[in-house]
């Protein structure tokens, strides 16, 4: 659930100021952990039938085809743009690991080999066949998260506030303070990303009709979201209070001290997203060969993993080679990916199944969580969109 999106929080700060930033990042935390809710009960809503998918649900709320085209687009555009910013994130690590260690005394290596480096590993764990062979890796992930978000801000309580640390908004125009506030939201968007895996990681639970699988889910998730906001919330708010409108779209590059702590912080994230990587990986690999087999009659075999599983790393390398743009590929995606899996699609389900009474308080909250998830969805993207097109007419492609 604690994704490398924290990283980015306390630049999402910078765009969106204190007030604004503080009640996008409760309000947001709020409304996704209703959201999860609603999904882990929703899981096995038909007696003797689990939703082991998210189109599954759609498919049961929306109609067969109808609920495919809503769900499986919206979905494969979070799990694929999140493997594409993994790779990015995985690279930049390993080269600020790199930087720090060297201290200035080795040659400069490019991020672009750092990021093949990172794809390596995948090209590898990418044949581990389902969710269940990679609970270890996914482990290592979840404790390594924790660690790197605690030396991201116990590092920037340590250093404290910059002497001249300047709180106004990043951009000094109108207009570049309208785009980055869209952007910021998109950042946070980003952040609370696990909704899109959570019926997958369900149905591994067993269920009986006396001891159903939303009561051990649902407490996991609780637990989960209470780890989430100790990881988030220092991160964000230290963070920008440490560095202001300064700090980098990434946390851990701004720091540089202690040395060892910094470079031991960044090893963190690289094991992290290796692990994350392939959480949301696993949805896409079962997609692409069930689309390989079913519909274009191709024979199931090791080989056809192989090919399939390989392909679709090196496509993500590829990508994340070509736009390693973090901040505004967090946003970008962020509005445009995250705001429906997470914020209003679970909603418009439980609206459609639940049918709850007009102007109810379960009406009146599924309806708010919508507007602002639609909300998410038109603006974040802009302002990601123009911080990508901004960055990339200064970059020098595959440099």
């Amino acid at each position: 659930m604690v994704g490398a999106g924290v990283l980015g929080l306390p630049y999402a700060m910078s765009e969106l100021g204190w007030g604004p930033g503080i009640a996008v990042m409760i309000l947001s935390w709020v409304i996704t952990l209703y959201t999860l809710w609603q999904m882990v009960e929703m899981h096995e809503m038909v007696p003797g039938k689990r939703f082991d998918r998210y189109h599954e649900l759609g498919q049961h709320v929306f109609g067969e085809k109808l609920g495919l085209w809503i769900v499986v687009p919206q979905q494969l555009a979070v799990e694929v743009s999140l493997n594409i910013i993994y790779m990015v994130t995985g690279g930049q690590s390993l080269q600020k690991f790199h930087d720090v260690i060297c201290n200035g005394k080795c040659k400069h290596i490019k991020l672009s080999y750092f990021i093949m480096i990172f794809a390596s590993v995948h090209f590898v764990l990418s044949q581990l066949p389902n969710f269940n062979s990679i609970s270890g890796v996914s482990l290592a992930a979840a404790i390594m998260s924790l660690g790197y978000s605690t030396i991201a801000w116990g590092a920037s309580v340590k250093k404290g506030k910059e002497a001249n640390v300047d709180y106004d908004l990043r951009a000094t125009t109108t207009t570049g303070k309208v785009f980055g506030f869209l952007g910021g939201l998109g950042n946070v968007a980003f952040a609370y990303s696990g909704h899109n895996v959570v019926l997958e990681i369900q149905a591994t639970i067993p269920s009986t009709p006396e001891k159903p699988s939303k009561k051990p889910m649902w407490k996991g998730a609780l637990v989960a979201y209470i780890i989430v906001a100790m990881c988030y919330f220092p991160v964000t708010f230290v963070g920008y209070w440490a560095f202001g409108n300064s700090v980098d779209d990434d946390i851990l590059v701004t720091l540089s001290k202690p040395k060892w702590l910094i470079a031991l912080a960044n090893m963190m994230v690289v094991v992290h997203v290796i692990g994350s990587y392939q959480v949301y990986a696993m949805p896409v690999f079962d997609m692409i060969e069930t689309l390989l087999v079913k519909k274009l009659r191709f024979r199931p075999s090791l080989m056809l993993r192989l090919i399939a599983r390989t392909v679709y790393v090196a496509f993500t390398m590829f990508v994340g080679i070509t736009i390693p743009f973090f901040g505004g590929l967090l946003s970008f995606f962020g509005g445009l990916a995250y705001a429906p899996t997470s914020y209003f699609l679970p909603c418009i389900m439980w609206l459609a199944v639940y049918k709850p009474k007009r102007f109810s308080l379960s009406w009146f909250t599924n309806w708010i969580c919508i507007v602002i998830g639609v909300l998410l969805l038109v603006l974040g993207p802009i302002g990601g969109l123009r911080q990508i097109i901004l960055k990339a007419s200064t970059y020098k492609f595959y440099q």
